[in-house]
């Protein structure tokens, strides 16, 4: 179903309390409350799919208050309107989040990387985007500002049903929070990241793996694991992360831990895949993930 750009109404802001002013407005009885806009990759798409939810929309690109990758000694703070470029360029995004900077670097083609947004893939909201399984493994946290203040929400906690979220319509996603580990840190780090999709690049993902762990000799000190695509929102893996903390990583704790995976999702079919392809190559990709942690 196609619209008429007259059913649309849009504006752009040139600051940041522009546009949390402009949330903050009431709802129109017709056009519902103001919605972000951020690099519009995803809009173009669905507008000329006819898919577009008519509504008010407020232009947010030009917002330099949520640009820019600030480092500290504790943490990287990440700008909402960070492009997917910014992450692929970033030093201490490649060296210490490459999860991020390799889902960035697998995200559409380069115009796309050089639009899209980090905080657009968060609010969009969509359980096949690119980059929530490494914000997922990394423990990510999201601030949130809006005219009565800002506040801090875990990215794990996030995510509540399929395009649903802890984000209010006058609130805004300022900034990606990542803690840096301290140095030295204990045990080896293993960054482990995989798409499949239908090609090498610019596909929807099948599934998609993200996975951090800290290893001393054959006991897991750490582990985290973030998947997309196979719920109706990007998951964290809580409790395979339990069962591969519970004993070393043997073959015997790997099968414990694929069972216990194969229950945590919820992977459907659909357009792109079926379920039982899923749920296979996400308990592969969970294998190779463990194997790569053994050294092997």
């Amino acid at each position: 179903m196609s619209h008429n750009l007259s059913e649309f109404v849009a504006c752009s802001a040139l600051t940041l309390p522009e546009a949390l002013a402009r949330l903050a407005e009431s709802s129109d009885p017709e056009r519902g409350p103001w919605r972000p806009l951020a690099g519009g990759t995803d809009v173009m798409v669905t507008m000329a799919a006819g898919t577009l939810p008519v509504g008010r929309y407020v232009d947010i690109w030009p917002l330099a208050e949520l640009r820019g990758i600030t480092v500290t000694d504790d943490s990287v703070e990440i700008g909402a309107l960070t492009t997917y470029t910014e992450l692929r360029a970033h030093p201490v995004i490649t060296a210490e989040f490459p999860l991020l900077s390799l889902a960035a670097r697998e995200t559409g083609a380069i115009a796309i990387q050089n639009r899209g947004t980090i905080g657009g893939n968060i609010a969009n909201a969509s359980p096949a985007a690119d980059t929530p399984p490494g914000l997922l493994a990394y423990d990510a946290e999201l601030e949130l500002a809006s005219l009565s203040g800002t506040r801090v929400v875990p990215y794990a906690r996030f995510h509540s049903k399929y395009k649903q979220m802890d984000r209010r319509p006058d609130e805004l996603i300022t900034k990606v929070r990542l803690r840096r580990e301290p140095s030295p840190s204990p045990g080896q780090p293993i960054h482990y990241y995989r798409k499949v999709g239908t090609r090498a690049a610019q596909a929807i993902s099948k599934v998609c793996f993200a996975g951090f762990a800290r290893i001393d000799g054959q006991k897991l000190l750490t582990v985290r694991i973030g998947l997309g695509s196979v719920a109706p929102i990007p998951l964290r893996c809580v409790r395979t992360e339990a069962a591969l903390l519970s004993g070393p990583l043997d073959e015997a704790l790997i099968r414990r831990a694929e069972a216990t995976l194969s229950y945590e999702i919820m992977p459907i079919d659909d357009v792109r895949s079926n379920l039982r392809y899923r749920r296979t190559v996400t308990l592969n990709l969970l294998r190779e993930f463990l194997t790569r942690c053994q050294g092997r």
